[in-house]
C-alpha cells in the first residue's frame, strides 16, 4: 500500500498505524468541496459503532469502507479512528444495499424504492441498474424518467469510485484524490495518465515533487521531455516564490538539469518547447537572455503599461480630476485646519500630488507620511473629489482607516474579487469610481496584484503610492516600489526628516540608525522605561530561554501588555531552535495549554485561544496570507474550527487547516504590513543567511510601543552591516524607462 509524501510523513510520525474495515451506518458530516467526512461505522470486533474521520469524494450509509490510520482518544468525544487513507467499496449484503440505495446517493431512489428494488432483484440489483436497466420499469412507480435518473446517477457514482481507486493506487492520498476529481471530473484518469505533471499546474496543494512521484509510478521515464518541461516550470515557480519575476536562461538550464538529473541539452529543449506552447516567454533585457513564466511576463508588461498610461495622460495635458488648486493658498489653509506645520519636503510633496497623475511617497517611521497623506486628502476633499483608500492586507487597511478617518479596504475587496469566477469584477471594462486612489504599504504589493489594481484605475484618476522602500520587498514576485523609484520616470517624494515628537521614540531613532548601517543606541542604565532594548545572550539555547521569559513574564509584568494579543515574536527563519516553528511550540505550551478540545492536523495541534496565522490567500473566506487570528471554538463533532480575524469569525473545516499555522512566533517576512504593540526579535549567528539590514529594519518597524532584540551582539552587528540583499530579477524599471523614452520620441 503506497501513500503520498505528506501521508508518509504522517504515518512515520504515527508508529501505531493500522487498518480497519466495516459498513457505514451513518454519515455524520461530509463536505462535497473537500471530501472531509465524519462517519459512524460498524466494525467487526467492536460492540459499538466506531467514529471514523477521513476524506471521500462520495460516501453513503450501507457502503463498506477500508481505512488505514490511527486511533485517537478524544477527551470530549471518546475513541475515534483518524484515517489517512479511506477506500469505499459498494455494499454486498442485502441490508447494506438497501441502506445505500435509500441514502439519497442515487438520485431517483429513496428509502421506499430502495426496499422495492432489493425485494425484487436482491443482491443483483446493481447489475440490473447497470446492464439491464429496462427491468426497473417492471416495478410500479418507476417510469422512464425515473429510470433514466437512476441509471445516470449510478454511472456517475461508479466513475467516482473508479477514479478514486486509480488515484489511490498511485500513491495519491484521499484528500488530494478528491481535489483532483473535483477539478477534472470524469476525465481525471485520462488526464492524469496522459500527463501527471499537469497536476502541479492545475491542483492547489500538489507540487512538482508529488506529480513527479506519480509519474514515476506510471512509468514515465526520468529523461522524458514532459518531465523536463514540468521541471523547468517548477524551477521558475520556486524562483518566483523568493521574489524573482524571471531567470537568466543559462541559470535556468543549469538549475533544471541539476534538480532533474537530466542533460543541459534536454533542459534547454524543454525551455524551447515551453516557449512554443506559450507557458514561458523568452526575452532579451539589458543584453541578458531571460525566461519568464507567462503570467508573470504579462503582469510585468501590464504594470509598466498601466503606470505609463496614467503618467502620460498628464504629459499630454489632461487635467487632474479637480479644478485648479493654488498650492500657495492650499498649504497654509490645511496647516491651519489640521493645526500642523508641514516641513519643506512635505510641502513639496503636496505640490507634486496636486499636479501629477502618479506619485510615490516613501520614507521610514516618524517622517510624517501619514500627516502628508492626510493633508493631501483634506485639500482634495475640499474640491469634492471621490477618494478611495486601500492596502494589501486587512491589518494594513485597518491602520490606514484609523490614521485617515476614512474607509480603507484591502486591494482584493476594493477590486471586488469573485471567488467563483476567480477574478476581479473591477478591471479595464469596469473601472473604479474615484478621483484619487491611495495605496498604502505599496512595498508589499507583488507584480500580479499590482497589475490587477492598475487595470481598474480609471484614466481620470490620480494614484498615490505610499510605502517604505527600505523594508523587505513583497512576499510574491516583483519589487514594485523600488523598481518604480529606480526608473526615475514617476515623481517620487522621499521623506527623511524625523519629526521632534517621533524623535523621542527609540524605536524610530534606532530604526533609522539601522537603516543607515549604524548600531542601535542602548537605553541608559538609569533610564525610566524605554521602548527599545537589546538583551545580550551567548548561545541559541540562552536566547530561546530569554525570549520565552520576556514574552511570558517580563513584558506582561513590567509593561502591562497581554502576552498573546499584544506581543509578537518575529524570527528571521522558520527552522531551527530559534525558528518560528520551534518557538511556536514552546510559546504555546506556556501561554495556552488549555484542557479543551484539541485538533492535531498537518503537524500542528490547535486549541481554543491559540493565535494562528493564515499562510495562503483564501478568497472564499476573504482571509489572506499573513492575517493573524485567534481560535474562538473547536467543534470536533462537526469537525469545524472558528477563527476570529479582526472581529470577524471565519469557519474552517479540519481538512482546511493546512492553510494556517500557530502565530505566537512568525517570520519577519510574514509580518509585513502589520504592527504590533510589542515585538521580540531573536537574533543568532546561526541565522547568518538571513541577517540582512532590511530584514532587521522591517522587524524593528513592526513594533509600536516596544521592541526587544534578544541575541548575540555579533549577530546584531552582522544584520546591521549586511546590505547584500539578493537582487530580484525584474525588468519593471527597464520597461518604464523604455516606455517613457518611446513617449518622448
Amino acid at each position: 500500500m503506497s501513500f503520498s509524501n505528506s501521508l508518509t510523513q504522517q504515518s512515520a510520525a504515527s508508529p501505531t498505524a493500522e487498518a480497519i474495515s466495516g459498513s457505514v451506518e451513518r454519515v455524520t458530516f461530509h463536505s462535497e468541496e473537500s471530501g472531509f467526512c465524519v462517519l459512524r461505522v460498524k466494525v467487526r470486533g467492536h460492540k459499538d459503532f466506531v467514529t471514523v474521520t477521513g476524506s471521500a469524494a462520495a460516501i453513503a450509509p450501507g457502503e463498506f469502507i477500508e481505512c488505514q490510520g490511527n486511533w485517537l482518544n478524544d477527551k470530549n468525544y471518546g475513541l475515534q479512528f483518524k484515517s489517512h487513507r479511506l477506500v469505499v467499496v459498494p455494499p454486498t449484503t442485502l441490508e447494506g444495499i438497501e441502506k445505500y440505495l435509500g441514502s439519497g446517493m442515487i438520485k431517483g431512489i429513496g428509502q421506499h424504492f430502495a426496499k422495492k428494488l432489493v425485494k425484487a432483484f436482491g443482491e443483483s440489483v446493481f447489475d440490473v441498474i447497470e446492464e439491464t436497466p429496462d427491468r426497473l420499469l417492471e416495478l410500479s412507480g418507476i417510469g422512464a424518467k425515473r429510470k433514466d435518473r437512476v441509471v445516470s446517477a449510478w454511472a456517475e457514482q461508479k466513475v467516482i469510485r473508479e477514479i478514486m481507486v486509480f488515484l489511490q493506487s498511485y500513491g495519491v492520498g484521499t484528500s488530494r484524490a478528491v481535489r483532483i476529481y473535483k477539478t477534472y471530473g470524469n476525465e481525471a484518469v485520462a488526464k492524469v495518465s496522459e500527463n501527471p505533471y499537469r497536476l502541479a499546474l492545475d491542483i492547489h496543494g500538489i507540487g512538482f515533487k508529488t506529480a513527479d512521484t506519480i509519474a514515476q509510478k506510471l512509468g514515465i521515464p526520468k529523461d522524458s521531455l514532459i518531465r523536463a518541461q514540468a521541471g523547468v516550470r517548477h524551477v521558475l515557480q520556486e524562483l518566483s516564490g523568493v521574489g524573482h519575476c524571471a531567470s537568466q536562461r543559462e541559470k535556468l538550464v543549469e538549475s533544471s538539469s541539476q534538480l532533474l538529473e537530466i542533460s543541459p541539452e534536454l533542459a534547454s529543449t524543454a525551455i524551447d518547447t515551453e516557449v512554443k506552447v506559450g507557458n514561458l516567454v523568452e526575452e532579451i533585457i539589458d543584453q541578458r537572455q531571460v525566461v519568464y513564466l507567462t503570467p508573470l511576463h504579462k503582469a510585468e508588461l501590464g504594470v509598466a503599461a498601466g503606470l505609463t498610461r496614467l503618467a502620460n495622460l498628464k504629459r499630454e495635458g489632461d487635467p487632474v480630476p479637480w479644478s485648479y488648486i493654488d498650492a500657495d493658498k492650499a498649504i497654509p489653509w490645511v496647516e491651519d485646519k489640521a493645526k500642523i506645520q508641514l516641513s519643506d519636503s512635505q510641502k513639496q510633496a503636496v505640490i507634486l500630488a496636486l499636479q501629477n497623475k502618479v506619485l510615490v511617497i516613501t520614507g521610514g517611521p516618524g517622517v510624517g507620511k501619514t500627516t502628508l497623506v492626510n493633508s493631501i486628502l483634506r485639500i482634495i476633499a475640499a474640491k469634492q473629489a471621490d477618494i478611495l483608500l486601500c492596502a494589501p492586507t486587512g491589518r494594513a487597511a485597518k491602520r490606514l482607516s484609523e490614521s485617515t478617518g476614512l474607509e480603507a479596504k484591502t486591494i482584493h475587496r476594493l477590486l471586488e474579487f469573485d471567488p467563483k469566477a476567480f477574478g476581479f469584477k473591477r478591471n479595464r471594462e469596469n473601472t473604479l469610481k474615484a478621483d484619487v486612489i491611495v495605496v498604502d504599504e505599496a512595498s508589499m504589493i507583488d507584480i500580479v496584484l499590482m497589475n490587477q489594481l492598475l487595470k481598474a484605475v480609471p484614466d481620470s484618476a490620480v494614484l498615490l503610492l505610499v510605502g517604505d522602500v527600505d523594508q523587505l520587498p513583497s512576499v510574491g514576485p516583483g519589487a514594485i516600489l523600488s523598481d518604480i523609484i529606480a526608473s526615475e520616470v514617476i515623481p517620487v517624494v522621499r521623506l527623511t526628516e524625523i519629526f521632534r515628537q517621533a524623535a523621542t521614540s527609540k524605536i524610530i531613532v534606532n530604526a533609522h540608525r539601522i537603516n543607515q548601517g549604524k548600531m542601535p543606541a542602548q537605553a541608559g542604565k538609569q533610564e525610566a522605561l524605554s521602548d527599545f532594548y537589546f538583551v545580550p545572550a551567548d548561545t541559541p539555547e540562552e536566547i530561546s530561554e530569554k525570549v520565552l521569559q520576556i514574552v511570558c513574564e517580563r513584558i506582561p509584568k513590567r509593561f502591562g501588555l497581554d502576552a498573546i494579543k499584544d506581543v509578537q515574536v518575529l524570527t528571521p527563519m522558520h527552522r531551527g531552535g530559534l525558528g518560528s516553528r520551534s518557538m511556536n511550540i514552546e510559546l504555546q505550551k506556556r501561554l495556552n495549554s488549555n484542557s479543551g478540545p484539541q485538533v492535531t492536523k498537518f503537524g500542528w495541534s490547535y486549541g481554543a485561544g491559540d493565535k494562528v496565522l493564515q499562510t495562503v490567500n483564501n478568497y472564499d473566506k476573504e482571509v489572506f496570507n499573513g492575517d493573524i487570528g485567534t481560535i474562538s471554538s473547536i467543534d470536533l463533532e462537526e469537525s469545524e474550527i472558528v477563527i476570529e480575524f479582526d472581529g470577524r469569525e471565519v469557519k474552517y473545516e479540519v481538512s482546511e487547516l493546512d492553510e494556517i499555522s500557530l502565530a505566537y512566533a512568525t517570520s519577519i517576512h510574514k509580518s509585513q504590513g502589520s504592527e504590533y504593540p510589542a515585538v521580540v526579535i531573536p537574533l543568532a549567528t546561526q541565522h547568518f543567511m538571513m541577517l540582512e539590514r532590511n530584514l532587521l529594519y522591517t522587524a524593528v518597524t513592526r513594533g509600536k510601543k516596544l521592541v526587544v532584540i534578544v541575541g548575540q551582539p555579533k549577530a546584531l552587528a552582522m544584520a546591521v552591516k549586511n546590505q547584500k540583499s539578493t537582487q530580484r530579477l525584474t525588468a519593471l524599471a527597464h520597461r518604464l524607462r523604455v516606455d517613457a523614452d518611446a513617449v518622448i520620441l
